[in-house]
This record gives C-alpha cells, structure tokens and sequence, in this order.
C-alpha cells in the first residue's frame, strides 16, 4: 500500500506530507481546488514525463517521495534484486524536478534511470482517468488480466518453458547451420586440395631428406674416390695381416709376462677392431654413393613437385603432411556435422511441436475464460448505468507471431448502445463511460493481475444517484483486496470511504521587494478530514456553499450515521 506522500514545491503545492491507511480513500474538493495537481505530483514520483513547469514559481526544484510498504512476496522485490536495491519491505520512490527541466530519480535513495522508476511505478499503482492512457487502456494488459482471471498460471509458465526451450534449439540450429554452410562453401576446393595431396603424399622431413640425397648424388663420384683412398690407406702393405700376426704371437708369450703384454695386446685388439668397423663404414658410404642417373632426376622431381605444392598453398613444405590432415579433418567434420545438423533440425521440431500443443491448448483455454470473464462484466454493467452496453473479450490466434505468452492477442471490446458495433474499449466508450467499464474490470478480477494501488480520477462523472452509490459500493469492494483512491465529486462514493481527504487552494501575503512590499500567493492544501468534518464536506457536495440541516441529515444517512 501506499504508505505517505511528501511533496515539495509542485506547482501550488509548497509544502506537503500525507499519511495513508488501507482501504478506500476519498479525495474531495471545490473545482479547480488543484486535485489534479495532487495527481500530477504522484505520477512524477511513479515516473510521468517531468516538466520545468511543475516547479512552484519561485523555487529552484521540486520533490516528490511516495513512501510503499509491500509484503514481501510481491514482484517489485525481484526487479529491485535485479538492480541491487536493498530494502526492508518498504520502498520510497523519489523524484527530484529542476527548474531548467533536467530531473533525477532515485529508489531507496539511490540513484536509478527514468525507465526502472517508471517500471516500478506501473507495478505499484495504476491511475484511471478520464485521459489515462495506461494500464487497461492498453492492449497488452489485457491477455495478463484475462490469463488472471482463467487462472492460466501454470500453462503460461509450461508455455514459457517451451517457448525458451524452442528458442535455444532454433539459435542452436542457426549457428550450426551458418557453420556447415562455409564447409559446404569450401567442400569443393577441400576435396581437390585432399586429392592433389593424397597424390603427392607427402611424408614429414621429406624435403630435407631429398635435399640431401640430391646433394649426395651430385658429389657421389668424388666421395666415391675419397672413399676409396681411405679403404686403401687402412689396408695397404698387409698392415692389418701384420698387426694381427704380432697380437697372436705376443699372445703365446708365458703367462708371467701378461702384466706387461696385456696392456699392449688389448690396444692392438682395439686397433684392429676399430680399423675393421671404420672399413665397413667405408663400404656401406660407397653403397650409398652407387647411383643411377635416373635416381638424381626423380630427387629433383619430387623436390619440385612437393615445393611447388607448399607456394600453391602458400606454407612451407615441412607442413604440407599437417595440411592434408587438416583438410581431411575438415571434410570428415562435414559429414559429422550434417548429422548433427539432422539431429538439430527434429530437435527444433520436437519443440515446436511441444509448443504449438501447449499454445493450441491455452488458446481454447483463453476462449473458455473470455466468455466467462464477459458474463461477470456484463453482471455489474447494470447498476453502473451501462445497462445497454456489453462487454466482449476477443481471442485472436495467429501462430505466426509465436510468443513467450503463446500466439493469441486478447482485446476488450465494448458496444455502448444496441445496434452499435463492438469496438475497441479505448475507441468507443467515452471518458466516465471507460472509468465504469474499468470499474466492473477491477471488481470482477479482484486483486488478480493488479497493482496493490488503484487511483480513479472522477469515475463519477455525468452520473448520480443510485449510478454513484453503485460505483461507491464497487470500489469499496475493491478496496477490501488493494488500496483504492478516488477523486470525486459524488457524495454517495465519499461516503463509503474508509478516509477522506479535502483538497482545497487558499491564497496569503507574502512580502516582496516591490514598492507594494507584499503580494499575493495561491497554494493548494490537502487535509485529512475527521468524522465531523467528513460530514460536512459530504453535505456540501450535497448542498453547495450553503450548507443546511437537510444536507448534514443527508449526510448522516449516507455516511450511515443516522440514528
């Protein structure tokens, strides 16, 4: 509920706090007494658009603080988690207007923008005019109420499950699609570039490997002839025959001298092995340089060939085996992902048809609820004074627009007098008209999908008698289930308010530095009216400005006073 109202410097408000309790609070006053200035200050603390105007004349900025005391379980608490706003269950939106235009809004005291106080501000209260153009009047509004009223909690948030569930699929097969799309772009060039290096095969280190070959062949006869003249110096003049005949004849020498010969035997074992070793380096070297001529040609060949497909594509030669394994990758990922992108297409489908079911359901649902909701609206037209108009919930589907809240769009249409085409609410009923069909809206949902403060702003017009006391029994009902404000000018509603506050201007001298020395100022105050003096604002509405025993009587009954 909306706990207390401060206002400072707003147009002819200087200087004002008020104190709300719960239930139905009248607001009463002479014509032009500035009660639309008291709801002009409150809706630029719910977030209206701010005007320099609005500062009082004589002042650099104006204030307005609506203090909200919510339970906990109420909505307004996650946004404000959202936004890492601290509170204790109470809640003060503050809006601060300067003179030059500029504004700033603050929650709890800290600074937010213009758009999160609005949002808070149409969770908290919603004002009906006769030139509102908020919350029913609105088309999206109207599905929520309806869902409301058919209780659809449950489905809508099965429906919303279903919905993201189908979104995800959707963006996942998008993203995959967009992937396997520049593969089948490539698959082409990929397959030529895999067949061509299949062809070459090429083999990790080749290019070194040739290159060496090649370098060996070409010098193959010379290192042939140095080989050879190495052979020759190892075993010319039978030096390794004599050396072997010295090792076997110290061998034989007698045992008491192998101190001294050991030494000398086992360096001459070691001379020959190592002799014997580096001969058959030497043969195997000169193995190796026996080319054919045809062998040089096809070194040099492959050598072109493997570096002739490392500047087509741009890498050095060492990495073409690295390249064809890539490009072998990347066409096996093709294949894999088409199967992926199968997968992904009944994925999406499965969720489609999971939400096309759930949507189809709430739908028929919708249409069940809509006439029902007609029959209940319809039942309090009557004693409103509309008892030639009907009230009709149209359900349209159209499964193209698929949404979080399903794919149908709910628009209350009204038919004012028989005969007459049913039309939007906002388009055909005039200003006192749409405040009653709201009125029988809000009864009839009760609390369900409304703010926990409800302002009317002369619902009564162009009507009275039984009309205003029918009106001033529904919105006491009302405010059985939410607080509920209401500026008025019907005696028979203020009657049946649970509080009631005066609004009315009043004009002082204030001293200025003109040669008068003082002038005159204009400030609206609001003022809390106790039981007497309830009765006799009640009966001057009744009476006019001359206030009679009739009227105080009238009073009387209507407050239900009379003894």
């Amino acid at each position: 509920m909306l706990a207390a109202l401060s206002i400072r410097n707003i147009v002819l408000i200087e200087h004002l706090d008020l104190d709300f309790t719960a239930g139905l609070t009248a607001l009463t006053g002479e014509t032009g007494a500035g009660k639309s200035i008291l709801l002009d200050s409150f809706g630029l603390a719910l977030g209206a658009r701010g005007d320099a105007n609005l500062v009082r004349p004589g002042a650099d900025k104006g204030q307005v603080s609506a203090l909200f005391e919510l339970p906990q379980r109420h909505g307004v608490f996650t946004l404000l988690a959202e936004h890492e706003i601290e509170t204790d269950g109470q809640l003060v939106l503050r809006r601060v207007q300067n003179s030059d235009g500029r504004t700033r809004s603050f929650v709890n005291d800290v600074p937010v923008s213009l758009s999160l106080l609005r949002e808070l501000g149409n969770q908290l209260v919603e004002i009906h005019g006769q030139h509102d153009d908020r919350a029913l009047l609105e088309l999206s509004p109207h599905r929520a109420l309806l869902d409301a009223h058919g209780e659809h909690g449950s489905q809508l948030n099965a429906l919303a499950g279903c919905f993201e569930a189908m979104k995800i699929a959707q963006s996942e097969l998008d993203e995959h699609s967009k992937g396997i799309e520049k593969i089948r772009e490539r698959a082409g060039y990929l397959s030529h570039v895999l067949e061509e290096l299949r062809t070459l095969a090429p083999q990790p280190n080749e290019e070194q490997d040739l290159a060496m070959q090649r370098q060996v062949m070409m010098s193959a006869e010379k290192i042939a002839k140095d080989l050879n003249s190495a052979e020759k110096a190892l075993s010319e003049r039978g030096g390794l025959k004599g050396l072997a005949s010295i090792l076997r004849k110290l061998e034989r020498q007698p045992p008491g001298t192998r101190d001294l010969l050991d030494p000398v035997t086992d360096g001459l074992e070691k001379v020959l092995l190592e002799v014997s070793e580096t001969r058959a380096l030497i043969y195997n070297a000169l193995q190796k340089c026996r080319f054919a001529p045809r062998d040089l040609d096809q070194a040099e060949e492959r050598l072109f060939a493997l570096r002739e497909a490392a500047r087509k594509y741009k890498i050095p030669v060492v990495t073409l085996p690295e390249l064809f394994e890539k490009v072998e990758r990347e066409l096996a990922a093709l294949d894999a992902n088409e199967e992926q992108l199968a997968a992904l297409q009944e994925a999406v489908e499965t969720t489609r048809k999971d939400y096309r079911k759930r949507a189809r359901a709430l739908s028929r649902n919708r249409v069940k609820a809509a006439l029902a909701l007609d029959k209940a609206v319809m039942a309090e037209l009557a004693p409103l004074k509309l008892e030639k108009a009907k009230f009709i919930t149209t359900v349209t589907s159209d499964e193209e627009k698929a949404g979080v809240s399903g794919y149908d769009q709910v628009v209350f249409h009204v038919k004012t007098n028989p005969g007459a085409k049913p039309g939007p609410m906002l388009q055909v009923a005039s200003g006192g008209e749409l405040s009653r069909f709201i009125l029988a809206l809000k009864v009839v949902l009760a609390a369900k999908g409304a703010a926990p403060v409800l302002i009317f702003d002369e619902i009564d017009k162009g009507v009275g008698g039984a009309t205003a006391t029918a009106i001033g029994e529904r919105l006491s009902r009302l405010a059985q289930n939410m607080q509920v404000f209401t500026v008025t000018h019907a005696p028979q509603i203020a009657a049946l308010a649970d509080g009631h506050l005066q609004i009315s201007k009043e004009s002082r001298k204030v001293k200025s530095g003109g040669k008068s020395g003082a002038s005159e100022q204009t400030i609206t105050m609001v003022r809390p009216l106790a039981i007497e003096e309830r009765r006799e604002e009640i009966a001057r509405m009744l009476a006019g400005s001359r206030i009679t025993k009739e009227a105080r009587a009238a009073a009387d009954r209507l407050m239900g006073n009379e003894p």
